[in-house]
């Protein structure tokens, strides 16, 4: 088993990863009836594609003997509305350094074959910007 989610009432749950003991809170977002004082099961996807992204790449960097300690990513989830559910994540990826054009495509593509991003539905589009410094 990986994780036990419970539900504490309004519309709030409580998620633990069994392996570590670590705790996680959700709210249900105020455009769908809750207080939004947490993350939403749909927030925890898009967080959940830009964390494996960034994962990934730093695998492939360590393989590289490079370093990308600081790597940071913004995430725009966009919900659609016929059905509710996620129509579009956006995912802005900073780096603090930059390498030659080479090991940045090699880390672009490993982001990119994540396995949360081959695991979601193909109509959610996944809209990732690589920002390299100068």
């Amino acid at each position: 088993m990986t994780s036990k989610v419970t539900y504490l009432g309004g519309l709030r749950t409580e998620a633990q990863h069994l392996a570590s003991q670590e705790i996680i809170i959700t709210d249900a977002p105020k455009d769908n009836q809750g207080k939004g004082e947490a993350f939403s099961p749909t927030d925890l996807v898009a967080t959940a594609l830009a964390s494996c992204m960034i994962t990934i790449m730093g695998i492939k960097a360590r393989d590289l003997g490079i370093d990308l300690t600081g790597t940071k990513a913004e995430i725009t989830k966009i919900m659609g509305i016929e059905p509710r559910r996620i129509s579009t994540l956006q995912i802005q990826l900073t780096f603090n350094s930059s390498f030659d054009s080479k090991t940045q495509t090699l880390l672009e593509r490993a982001a990119l074959t994540c396995p949360v991003a081959h695991s979601l539905h193909p109509d959610i589009r996944q809209e990732v910007l690589f920002i390299w410094p100068s």
